[in-house]
């Protein structure tokens, strides 16, 4: 679905966010989106996908979700290694909540599954990764999203000019960092801006 395209963007000015962030502004309508931060891992003219990097899925553990989807058994569960036991779990978008997305460093790549994006970031789809991960093989930063946010042809520039969404350039810090929380506030100083700036809601956890 979302590789089925070039990843080229030589031919011209870069029109097409893959690898971005994008920041939700206060005057974004979508309450599922509000002061969420969103790394896009596909951008064409068909549409857009990415993956909700500062919501965290609560009362969902990595090691849990590994026994459950039978990745590792019940009795193994304390057996992972501690890079596992550290895997943020992230509600990633409204899209195929049922399905996991892993957002990895590219130190672990699957021929065919894996999907690199930009600046080192790579989305996986596959149980592969998960056991992976179980089995101390897997990427050096990981996290783990449940869904997706998916955008039809033209809807995501629309909302960027109707004032929706900001963008940066994504770093490891805002996409893995541990942090979960903090990371939205952390994306808007990187474009100097203050998060008291653009609404009186700044400051409310």
């Amino acid at each position: 679905m979302m590789d089925d395209r070039s990843h080229s963007t030589s031919s011209g000015p870069r029109d097409f966010l893959d690898g971005q962030l994008l920041i939700a502004m206060p005057s974004m309508r979508d309450e599922r989106f509000a002061r969420s931060l969103v790394y896009v891992c596909a951008h064409s003219a068909d549409g857009a996908m990415g993956i909700v990097v500062n919501q965290p899925a609560t009362h969902i553990d990595f090691g849990d979700l590994l026994v459950q989807l039978d990745v590792v058994p019940a009795k193994e569960r304390i057996l992972l290694p501690q890079r596992a036991e550290t895997i943020k779990v992230l509600r990633g978008g409204p899209v195929e909540t049922g399905r996991g997305f892993v957002l990895h460093s590219a130190d672990y790549f699957i021929e065919n599954s894996t999907l690199p994006i930009d600046n080192g970031i790579c989305l996986t789809a596959s149980l592969d990764i998960l056991k992976a991960i179980a089995g101390g093989r897997g990427p050096e930063s990981a996290v783990l999203a449940l869904g997706y946010a998916g955008w039809a042809p033209g809807q995501l520039e629309n909302e960027i000019q109707a004032n929706g969404w900001l963008h940066c350039p994504a770093d490891p810090e805002l996409v893995f960092g541990d942090v979960v929380e903090a990371k939205y506030e952390l994306a808007l100083r990187k474009l100097g801006v203050q998060p008291g700036m653009l609404s009186s809601e700044a400051g409310h956890a």
